[in-house]
């Protein structure tokens, strides 16, 4: 109840600071036709919006949806300009970064990157005396050597696909704290459990190639073909997913198309594939991993500590009060985005901990990875993976 109390206390002190900055969240976006404003919950930078039951509706010919939002907290866009009257991040036509840069990055950076990628496994096998693509075990297996700590940047790079940076950003303007958090440990238990099936590869089968084959001496041609059936969908998938987000995010930064990215993006990946072989993709993973890191400590920097709009944890906590009195979390008490008590975060929780098994125990890359690595290196690499 004290709790409750200084928080209700708090939030009536950000109102009367803040209140004059209006924002209907429910009838946010409209367009105007005829003198008349037609009101609509929500849109894309397409012009569709939702009625608010579920139905989309495109603006009629000639009319452009338009916000009644105001930033609260009086923030711009990346080009300064303020983000009242839209109703999406990306207006229509207009880019944050030119469309030059968006093939420099596909085309140049993507080849450079196989390039990169394709020297360090020859010098690896240079090193160790070994011509990785003479020998086909050695290439479809990585020669059962590889270390703890690339077994470990492999697993974080494998787990980093576009659902970890959008799906989760998605959770948490939903449900606050809850969703990110429910987000990284229905994401973490798989990878730890599957450490243990990873020593049971090394103990009982140290000399296959693919989970299918456990399944086809184990319980014969039915399961494997039941075990072939979802293996193939889950690559496909997810797959499909990393492909397309990608080229969905190189579109709306640069306006790239998005049918020229899904077809250039794979063309790097399966460069230094085809060179290296699976070792090839292990050291890809370190370079993913050392990038993911090299980004997440910069925007923690800028969020808590460095020069930006935020720049402290006391400004960020001061504005998700404000968020829950502007646009509160209907399923999280009291509204509130820094509370754990999320009925809804905690329904994605149990959806995301159950739905993550298959895309984990049914994905032959993780699979792949137990069979690569050194039989010492097994567990501590899993286990170092998943808790990173």
């Amino acid at each position: 109840m004290a709790h409750m109390e200084r928080l209700l206390k708090e939030q009536a002190e950000y109102l009367s600071r803040f209140g004059n900055n209006k924002f209907d969240p429910i009838a946010s976006c409209h367009y105007v036709q005829n003198g008349v404003k037609t009101y609509l919950s929500a849109s894309s930078s397409l012009g569709i919006c939702d009625d608010g039951f579920g139905v989309s509706a495109s603006c009629p010919d000639g009319q452009t949806c338009q916000s009644d939002y105001r930033n609260i907290f009086g923030y711009t866009r990346y080009d300064d300009k303020p983000y009242d009257g839209q109703c999406s991040f990306f207006e229509a036509g207009e880019y944050a970064l030119p469309e030059w840069l968006g093939w420099f990055i596909i085309c140049v950076l993507g080849l450079f990157f196989a390039a990169l990628t394709s020297v360090m496994v020859y010098m690896n096998n240079k090193k160790q005396h070994i011509d990785g693509n003479s020998n086909s075990e050695h290439f479809t297996t990585g020669g059962r050597e590889i270390p703890a700590g690339l077994t470990a940047a492999d697993v974080v790079s494998k787990w980093t696909w576009a659902a970890t940076l959008l799906q989760s950003s998605n959770v948490a303007y939903v449900y606050g704290v809850s969703g990110p958090f429910w987000y990284a440990a229905g994401a973490t238990i798989q990878v730890l459990l599957f450490s243990i099936l990873a020593v049971e590869i090394k103990r009982k089968c140290p000399a296959i190639h693919t989970v299918l084959e456990v399944v086809l001496v184990r319980w014969g041609t039915g399961a494997h073909l039941v075990f072939l059936f979802f293996c193939l969908s889950t690559n496909l998938i997810v797959t499909g997913m990393l492909i397309l987000g990608g080229a969905a995010a190189v579109e709306a930064l640069t306006g790239v198309t998005t049918y020229a990215s899904c077809f250039l993006i794979p063309l790097g990946v399966a460069t230094y594939t085809a060179f290296g072989g699976l070792k090839g993709t292990y050291y890809a993973s370190w370079t993913h991993t050392c990038i993911i890191y090299i980004a997440l400590l910069t925007f923690l920097w800028k969020v808590y500590a460095g020069p930006s709009d935020l720049g402290s944890a006391k400004k960020v906590w001061e504005n998700l009060n404000m968020a829950a009195i502007k646009n509160p979390s209907v399923t999280n008490t009291a509204g509130s985005y820094i509370t754990m008590f999320s009925e809804g975060g905690m329904i994605f929780g149990i959806v995301n901990i159950i739905g993550n098994f298959g895309t984990v125990f049914v994905d032959q890359s993780y699979w792949q990875g137990a069979i690569a690595c050194r039989p010492a290196a097994t567990w501590r690499g899993y286990l170092l993976g998943g808790l990173a």
